[in-house]
Order: C-alpha cells, then structure tokens, then sequence
C-alpha cells in the first residue's frame, strides 16, 4: 500500500440522496392533502435530517485530508437491508457514518442507553431513543455479510480479523447548539458518538496516530474500494404515494371525505337546498365510520333518511366505491 502525500481533496462519488426526491414529493402531496398530519410531520423531519446530513457534508468537503465519500448508500443481501447516510474513505479507515439532526440535547448513560430532552411548548419531554449506534453498527454488519460472500475461505480467515479494524462506525449529531453529553458513556460508545463539528479532528486524529506505514492506502486504492461501494448501492425506487395514499387507510378516508363534502356542496347549489339536505356532518362521519358498500348496506346501517337513500344514495355509494 503506497504512502502518498499530495492527494488532499475530498471526492464525492456520490452527493445525491434519497432524502431530497422524498422532500420533493412530499412538498407535491401536501399541497394536494394539506391538512394531513402525517405528511406535515414527515416533511419536518425530513428537512430536519437533510439539514443535518449537508452540516457533514460541509465538514467532509472541507476536511484537506484526502478522502473518497459516498452520500446515501443502500445495501441488501438476502433479506437484510441497509441505508448508510455516508461512507467515508480516508487513507486508512473506512467509516460507516449515521447522521442524526435531532431537536434536543443527548446524553448517554453508563448503560449505553440514549436520553433525549428537548421542549414541547413549555413541557420539557426526555425520552429514551433507539440506539443510532447500534444502528450504524448493524449497518457494518450487513456489509461485512456483503463482503464474506465475495470473498473465498482462505481470503476470510487472511483478512477477516483485520475487517473491524479497518472498518469504523460514528454516530455525528448535528446541530452544533445542542447538547451532545457522554460523559458517564461506556468507553466504547464515547469514542464513536462526535458532534458534526469535531468529525474532521476525529478523522485527522485516526491518521496520525496510525504507526504502521503499510496501512496507509494510495489514492487509487481508496478509490477503487470507493467505486466498489457504489456498484453495490440498490436503488430502492420506494413509491411515496402509494405509501402515503393507495396504503393508507387514514388517507384513503381523508380523501374520501373531502370527495364527499364535495358532492355535498355540488348538490346543495345545484338544487339550491341546504347542503344538510344531502346529508348533515353527523351523518357524514357515520358513513365514513362504516364504509357501505353497496346501497342496500347503506340503508341496513340506518344513516340516511329514505328520501335522502332514494336522491343521493346512488351517488355516494359510487363515490365510496372509487377510493
């Protein structure tokens, strides 16, 4: 492994993510559904963790350390998969990198457990959290899986050992102005959770105190393990609206109602009647409750007046039945 001086830059293989087409998509659907809390509350998050995921990008760029970096990467192997926020290749390590941009200050404790505190109004909420380590440390695992599969029985037991050595995982918590506390952290866990502000010390600190010169990896070497990764990434293709519409039962009844509410307001102007004359918001939610399929189901279920069932019956049986 040759030793290389000059080679300072920090090269994106891959910068796009997975992230930005879901804001995108999302930002489409709440201007169709605007008061759907799901989407509101997902788009938050996801410009949340987008904004933390450009704070490392930042970093990395700026880093003059020389280094291959991958954005959003996505493993799978059987049935096993992995999103990784970054893979970062430097000279002599590569990092698998979970990123999280959470509202709050994180402390964790002597049992390695992770504590969230943050303000809802005027109520202070702490929580416990799944564990962003041991997530990223799973995420190792599914590509060390990866990487026995392509290897024989004599590369495994020659370079196996050497594969937590030379593999690392972080958990970088941006927001800069929150509260990252490990004090009482196991040893183990300390060193692998850093704010987004101390990754490139960490990184210039792992090279230099490195004393086997023959682990040092040349720029090629770096970038063809690099380019290996990205031949690896699987596009999911995951579909929003299908997840957030066609599959959801909450949404398909959100849409349902406002379809109804707008034939409501149709017939009531049309027959220049109150809209309470078609069906009154009482009435409205007993038919959402119990979704009648058919127009003798909608007079078993003994919601409408017969005259009601007899003028607008047919319609909102057909109206039902297109969601």
């Amino acid at each position: 492994m040759g030793l290389f001086a000059n080679f300072k830059e920090t090269i994106f293989l891959k910068e796009d993510s997975e992230l930005e087409r879901k804001i995108i998509i999302l930002k489409e659907l709440q201007k169709k559904y605007p008061n759907n809390e799901k989407i509101k509350n997902d788009l938050l998050l996801a410009n949340l963790g987008l904004a933390g995921e450009k704070e490392i990008a930042y970093e990395l760029k700026n880093a003059n350390l020389g280094m291959y970096v991958l954005h959003d990467i996505n493993l799978v192997i059987d049935e096993y998969k992995a999103q990784i926020d970054y893979i970062v290749l430097t000279k002599l390590h590569t990092y698998f990198i979970e990123c999280k941009n959470l509202i709050g200050n994180i402390t964790v404790n002597q049992n390695g457990d992770f504590i969230r505190e943050y303000y809802l109004g005027k109520q202070k909420i702490k929580t416990g959290i799944y564990s962003p380590l041991r997530q990223v440390e799973r995420q190792k695992e599914i590509y060390k899986k990866i990487w026995i599969k392509n290897h024989s029985v004599i590369g495994q037991k020659l370079y196996e050992k050497r594969f937590d050595n030379y593999y690392k995982t972080l958990v970088v918590m941006a927001k800069s102005e929150n509260i990252l506390n490990t004090k009482y952290a196991p040893k183990d866990i300390k060193k692998s959770i850093i704010r987004s502000d101390n990754l490139t010390r960490i990184l210039k600190k792992d090279i230099e105190e490195n004393t086997d010169k023959d682990l040092i990896f040349s720029q090629k070497e770096m970038e063809k393990l690099a380019n290996k990764f990205l031949s690896l990434n699987v596009n999911l293709n995951k579909n929003y609206e299908e997840e957030y519409v066609t599959n959801n039962k909450d949404f398909n009844i959100e849409i349902l109602k406002n379809k109804l509410i707008d034939y409501r307001r149709k017939k009531s102007a049309e027959k220049k009647i109150p809209a309470y004359y078609v069906f009154n918001n009482e009435e409205l939610e007993k038919i959402l409750d119990t979704l009648p399929k058919s127009l003798q189901e909608l007079k078993e279920q003994d919601i409408l007046s017969e005259i009601k069932i007899k003028l607008h019956g047919n319609e909102i049986i057909k109206i039902i039945n297109s969601i």
